[in-house]
């Protein structure tokens, strides 16, 4: 027999979509069939499935151990967490991403910042194993692999949904820190149009729109310039795959070190001479909007990740 007591990110929901996560290898008809001999309650009284679950109620499965375990999968990678958190409260956690880590798995061998943050949130015991059936923790945005900053992670249901969707709406404004090649001079709002070509995973500009193109606009503003290079702080208007790293390349102005869009000779020579091995992007400052619901006192909080060790190399060089 298994007992649950709906928590927090359990609630919300239907009792069969909770009970398909505890039994994610059942066929829906087990589950059905299990609720109609009563042999799983909600609240010591038969179920139909389609209860809407509140915090505190309590599901029985009178089932033998064995079912319960043939019929449930739970994978979790467990590594020893390296976090550099910025900021966390009960619902987020904000994070320092370094470059040369995925923001999410792109095939299953992958170490993620979801592994991070999973296994982190079970050694501080805020988590079990026995949650991550109902609720995984994850993170809300996604940074390149090589490129460092900012990542929020929710560890809560309700962190995870309302970040999430600040996200997707792009009603927070996220700047950017890179050192470009040439010089740049002015703050500038530039526009073009973006196609996404699945099959590479590259990205190309173009000034006139086309029935595949997705709109896009970035403004820079140059923190310092000289004839070589220009340190950028970017502001995302829109939010597109690549963009600042295309689009600058675009104008001329490829990012140092960047493979994709960069120049080669040059990002050999800064790789020479200050061991520049990724593209020198970083997600610098993040600016919440006002928020309602849960996480409303973080309307307005400002939140910024220190540039890394390999910008400041380039920048003292200079």
């Amino acid at each position: 027999m298994k007992q649950i007591q709906v928590s927090k990110n359990e609630a919300g929901q239907r009792l069969d979509k909770l009970l398909a996560k505890y039994l994610n290898k059942a066929p829906k008809s087990f589950i059905y069939k299990m609720l109609r001999k009563k042999n799983i309650t909600l609240n010591g009284k038969k179920a139909a499935g389609n209860e809407m679950l509140t915090l505190n109620d309590e599901i029985k499965m009178f089932l033998a151990d064995e079912t319960i375990e043939n019929f449930s999968e739970l994978k979790v990678d467990r590594i020893k967490p390296n976090l550099k958190i910025l900021y966390e409260d009960t619902n987020i956690m904000i994070i320092n991403k370094p470059a040369g880590i995925l923001s999410q798995k792109a095939e299953t061998s992958d170490v993620s910042m979801v592994e991070h943050v999973i296994s982190y949130l079970l050694d501080k015991g805020e988590i079990t194993m026995d949650s991550l059936q109902s609720f995984k923790p994850s993170v809300c945005n996604r940074l390149d692999r090589n490129t460092s900053g900012i990542i929020v992670a929710g560890k809560s249901l309700a962190g995870l949904q309302t970040m999430s969707e600040i996200f997707k709406e792009r009603s927070l404004h996220k700047y950017y820190r890179c050192i470009v090649n040439g010089r740049l001079e002015g703050r500038q709002l530039i526009d073009g149009y973006l196609v996404k070509d699945e099959k590479t995973n590259k990205v190309r500009i173009l000034k006139e729109e086309t029935p595949d193109s997705k709109y896009i606009r970035t403004e820079y503003e140059p923190l310092f310039s000289d004839e070589r290079i220009t340190y950028l702080e970017v502001k995302l208007i829109t939010g597109r795959s690549h963009q600042i790293r295309a689009h600058l390349a675009s104008i001329g102005h490829p990012i140092i070190g960047d493979v994709k869009y960069g120049n080669r000779t040059i990002n050999e020579e800064f790789r020479k001479k200050c061991g520049i091995s990724r593209q020198l992007l970083h997600s610098y400052r993040l600016e919440m909007p006002q928020i309602k619901g849960p996480l409303k006192y973080l309307s307005g909080r400002v939140f910024e990740a220190e540039v890394p060790q390999d910008f400041k190399k380039v920048l003292k060089g200079f």
